[in-house]
């Protein structure tokens, strides 16, 4: 297992996580609509099904490397978030249980396996307190629109900042559905349990890692040993 499958494997967790995560700041009226679009939809949400495609920019060596494929996550009965990389290009599969991580990587006939709790000691303590449903990110983040607010298409754009950056997330920008966001302020409740539309990742070497969300399909009844893995006969078994 190379260093890139690592950091990859650290970059995506981090940002599921974090999507995952159920609360948000709010310091302005507008940005308050926001931010319980996204708070109460995620009370919504038990499963999601979505493809997504990633971009991951090297600072160090200018490189940008490209993925894709389709993703799952499912909240389980004791409040841990399990969830399912499958990516088609290149060829990878990242999958937890909740308990524990294996990053398959077919082509090399090889698989990492990790306990979560393991995974995350290491400077990134405040993703796995979201992972298993002990975090709070008012409490950890600081949020604010970036710019004026809205992308070209007129979907919202936050930034989230947190208090105490790690090596894997100086920040994190969100691109929420303004659909979604419109529905709440018509109903006074949230309709959409998954708004979320795109995702910027920053950590602290300049790193970037973009991912866009398509054909989102949610609360399908999703059965949780999806989240479970059985490695292959031969396949390497390789532990951090």
């Amino acid at each position: 297992m190379n260093r890139y499958g690592t950091r990859l494997l650290s970059r995506v967790v981090t940002v599921l996580l974090v999507l995952a995560a159920p609360c948000l700041a709010a310091p302005t009226p507008a940005l308050k609509d926001v931010v319980a679009t996204l708070e109460q939809g995620y009370r919504l949400l038990n499963d999601v099904q979505a493809d997504f495609s990633q971009r991951t920019t090297i600072a160090s060596v200018k490189r940008e490397e490209r993925g894709a494929g389709e993703l799952y996550m499912k909240k389980s009965a004791n409040g841990s978030t399990m969830f399912r990389f499958d990516y088609s290009k290149p060829r990878q599969q990242i999958i937890s249980n909740g308990r524990k991580v294996w990053y398959y990587i077919p082509d090399n006939r090889q698989v990492m396996v990790a306990d979560m709790t393991a995974f995350f000691e290491s400077g990134n303590s405040v993703a796995l307190n979201y992972l298993t449903g002990m975090g709070n990110v008012s409490r950890d983040f600081s949020v604010h629109f970036v710019g004026e607010g809205r992308d070209k298409k007129g979907d919202y754009v936050v930034e989230l900042i947190p208090k105490k950056p790690t090596q894997a997330m100086a920040k994190l920008q969100l691109t929420i559905s303004a659909q979604a966001v419109e529905e709440f302020r018509e109903n006074g409740e949230a309709r959409v349990p998954f708004p979320i539309k795109a995702s910027l990742l920053f950590d602290r070497l300049g790193n970037t890692t973009a991912i866009e969300f398509s054909k989102v399909r949610v609360n399908r009844g999703m059965a949780a040993d999806k989240f479970n893995f059985k490695i292959p006969h031969g396949v390497e078994v390789i532990k951090p």
